[in-house]
């Protein structure tokens, strides 16, 4: 055992050493941090940058590994890092599900941080306390929007659409417009139907608009099994081949952006980093694309976004706890997070900053968060607690099928309530 273990260790450090993507020194001889951090490279980019700004204030070193750009790869790894209480690894960037799942092996950070935890969003201090240990301090906040071609929207006289039928309808003129034109590159709709997190985020998003509920409810009951939920599905399959491309199957946020970014969509859903991307100096869609919540089913059903987001936490195994909790409260700090809103397009996950004159001019999906009809829709990841992998992979791989014509709704997803009720009943999804 003690061989297998030492085997596994010298692996990941290999892995870690690999991934290393640059050491920030500081001024002094000092100790060395890692922290793993950035999904994207403008992310990697304002991590680097900020945690730079420590270095050099306090005579350490920080060495950035830039950890798989796909959730559930990140998760993995870090999985099997903490696992084996690996210390080369100090602060790590996880999503807002991963505190259940992750929790055990992440350090206590309330003691320390005292009332300076009130100056953060309530709902996510929440999240990120597990049994009354408080792992993670939130880093940005996320949800899922519809970003459009504003120009060619304006030029076909059509308004943002405010329901799916909109869309489908804005979505085909659109597309039969371009093409017309010879652009047969050129769809509707495209989102993230890959087998992993975010099409979990997609299917949150497609229910809560159609009254379809949250996958397993906040008191553990399965609810997945449902007419609305169905319906949702449905019409998801069938945007496929007509104003969604089959290659939506195998994308993920990075290539949903390239793609609209290219000029090849009207209509995108993603995440607000890209309000940035797509407004950088060399993109060929700067200042032609607009940002709306994404539609509603219609009637009084409200506009789902799945709630997201980024917290920074710090390994019960680092061998600089201390310093490592001080990175934290600087990359988190006021003047971090609102320079990340400004250059980035991150939502600050601190309240006052959402009043801030200067962001919600520069970044008009923040006026978003303030309309009434929006639902932050959350993930079952409370409910289920460590589960919540095994919970999201069912659902994904279910939904999957649904999607690419394997399977039918009225079948996948009575079977799908089973399994998870089968997961409820062994005490793992309870």
């Amino acid at each position: 055992m003690r061989r297998r273990h030492a085997n596994t260790l010298g692996r990941l450090t290999a892995v870690c050493l690999a991934l290393v993507a640059g050491v920030l020194p500081g001024p002094a001889a000092g100790e060395r941090l890692t922290i793993a951090c950035g999904r994207f490279a403008s992310e990697y980019t304002l991590c680097r940058e900020a945690a730079q700004q420590w270095a050099e204030a306090t005579g350490h070193e920080v060495r950035l590994l830039a950890p798989p750009e796909a959730a559930d790869d990140r998760l993995a790894l870090f999985q099997e890092l903490l696992g084996v209480r690996a210390r080369q690894l100090d602060v790590l960037e996880i999503d807002i599900v991963w505190p259940g799942m992750l929790g055990e092996h992440l350090l206590d950070l309330g003691p320390e941080l005292g009332t300076a935890v009130e100056d953060f969003e309530p709902a996510l201090i929440t999240n990120n306390t597990v049994r009354g240990r408080l792992v993670a301090l939130p880093w940005f906040l996320d949800l899922g929007l519809l970003f459009y071609r504003r120009d060619l929207l304006e030029a076909a006289d059509l308004a943002v659409p405010e329901t799916w039928a909109e869309l489908e309808d804005a979505a085909t003129v659109l597309q039969d417009g371009r093409r017309a034109h010879g652009d047969n590159r050129f769809w509707g709709y495209i989102w993230q139907g890959w087998t992993y997190e975010g099409l979990t985020c997609n299917v949150m998003e497609w229910l809560g608009s159609w009254g379809g509920g949250q996958i397993i409810s906040r008191t553990g009951r399965v609810t997945i099994d449902n007419p609305h939920a169905a319906y949702a599905l449905k019409r998801a399959a069938d945007w496929l081949g007509i104003i969604s491309p089959e290659a939506v199957l195998v994308q993920t946020e990075p290539e949903s952006l390239a793609q609209f970014r290219a000029g090849h969509a009207a209509f995108m859903r993603n995440w607000p980093y890209a309000w940035a991307e797509l407004n950088a100096p060399q993109s060929p869609v700067r200042g032609k694309v607009g940002v709306a919540l994404l539609p509603r089913g219609g009637g009084d059903h409200p506009h789902g976004a799945t709630l997201g987001g980024w917290q920074l936490a710090v390994s019960r195994y680092s061998e600089h706890p201390a310093l490592a909790l001080d990175l934290v409260r600087h990359l988190t700090s006021a003047a971090v997070q609102r320079e990340r809103a400004l250059t980035g397009s991150y939502i600050p996950t601190r309240p006052a900053l959402l009043q801030d004159p200067e962001l919600l001019d520069a970044e008009p999906y923040l006026a978003l968060l303030t309309r009434p009809e929006l639902a932050l829709v959350a993930r079952p990841s409370t409910p289920v607690g460590d589960a919540y992998a095994t919970v999201s992979k069912l659902v994904q791989r279910a939904v999957f099928r649904i999607l690419d014509e394997q399977a039918k709704v009225e079948t996948t997803l009575p079977a799908l309530s089973a399994e998870l009720d089968q997961l409820g009943r062994a005490g793992v999804a309870r």
